[in-house]
């Protein structure tokens, strides 16, 4: 089948969720389909990164460049007519008239679109051409748990983008033949009378790369990453470092934290202290998991799977997390890791894993065994490609 893709960012390298979701979906669909692939950017594209996704691209690769005086254009102008301000963001007139030739061109017989920022440049051919449209996750909730959190001056921006995410979100429903997302979670906050129709398409975990690495010494008690501009992220590193992490310590006074990940901003630099450490990007992240006893995920605000649980747990690493977070994975609490919602419950798991090893070698070795049986990157791509044949 020739299979057109329409994604809001290069998926390499993986550091982001959408871009692991969709380089490992590329990967699996490349085997059996010509694709071609239109991904928009904000940043120069390095030369390795095309070299991993060209590959996967036989009906051609194909990227667009967003200038920031052209996003802040777009942003503007999606204000005005009511559009959510990350589908202006995302949305360009010279990357429409480019979709619009590649579908002249390449004339494939199913599109795939990633995300509903992307929604808005396929608006034209709604009802022309058989879509698919990954939700992925509801962006509206997310930004609804940030607007309650966020200071008083920022609520009423933040409310009035969730409000006009929400309504998108079901607008852009209408658009494509079938809907994919990446949890049962996420389906139920879709504000459409048909969202059980949407179907569940799960993450995988790729266990050939994360592995259990006992060698490596234990330089920190506690890791957690991600992507450290994502505000979801930022709002959980500062829960760890600021309330969870001194209630550790007053059990393990040495106890030490690692963050790592991708672009931290100032306020997750400014956690930095004796106690935590910020790497920022890291050439290969295994290395951060395998630093560390326990991981931490105290997510309190966004949806979706997160794919720091599913590569920490690979790696045989004792997890903790918050309820949030584990309905989106569904493992079982106390037996693949353990779940708790304050700083108080989160820090008394914690402090029994280090304190005994035993239990938390017996947690860390179900929650592997967990990944493995439930997020595999075949069989979740297999459910998405019967989608194309409908």
């Amino acid at each position: 089948m020739k299979l057109l893709v329409l994604l809001s960012r290069f998926p390499y390298p993986l550091d982001k969720g959408d871009k692991l979701r969709a380089f490992h979906q590329l990967r699996y669909l490349a085997r059996h389909h010509e694709i071609c692939l239109l991904a928009l950017t904000d940043e120069a594209v390095p030369e390795e990164s095309y070299a991993a996704v060209r590959p996967l691209c036989r009906g051609g690769l194909h990227v667009h460049q967003l200038r920031k005086p052209g996003i802040a254009l777009n942003m503007a102008r999606a204000l005005v007519k009511g559009l959510p301000a990350q589908v202006g963001y995302f949305y360009d007139a010279a990357a429409q008239r480019r979709l619009d030739t590649l579908l002249q061109e390449f004339r494939p017989q199913h599109v795939y679109c990633q995300l509903i920022r992307m929604a808005e440049y396929l608006r034209p051919h709604a009802g022309q051409l058989p879509m698919t449209l990954d939700y992925m996750d509801v962006f509206s909730a997310g930004m609804q748990r940030r607007a309650t959190q966020a200071p008083g001056w920022q609520r009423p921006v933040i409310s009035l983008e969730a409000r006009r995410l929400l309504a998108y979100e079901a607008t852009v429903f209408e658009w494509f033949g079938h809907h994919t997302i990446i949890s049962d979670q996420d389906r139920q906050l879709i504000h459409h009378a048909r969202r059980q129709q949407i179907h569940v398409v799960l993450n995988g975990i790729d266990t050939d790369f994360f592995q259990p690495d006992d060698a490596r010494p234990k330089d920190y008690e506690l890791v957690f990453c991600g992507n450290m501009s994502y505000h979801p992220n930022v709002d959980a590193a500062e829960f760890l470092a600021l309330e969870i992490l001194p209630l550790v310590q007053q059990q393990h006074p040495g106890a030490r934290l690692l963050i790592a990940g991708t672009t931290p901003v100032a306020r997750v630099l400014a956690l930095a202290s004796e106690a935590v450490v910020i790497s920022g990007w890291l050439p290969d992240i295994r290395d951060a998991y395998a630093s560390a006893r326990v991981f931490v995920a105290p997510m309190r605000v966004g949806t979706g799977l997160q794919n720091k649980l599913l590569e920490a747990m690979a790696m045989r690493l004792p997890c903790l997390t918050t309820p949030l977070a584990n309905n989106a994975l569904r493992g079982a609490p106390s037996q693949d890791l353990l779940v708790g919602e304050s700083a108080a419950e989160l820090a008394a798991g914690i402090s029994q894993l280090l304190s005994e090893p035993a239990l938390a070698d017996a947690l860390a070795a179900r929650g592997l065994e967990f990944v493995r049986r439930h997020y595999n990157w075949a069989a979740a791509t297999g459910k998405l490609e019967a989608l194309f044949g409908k």
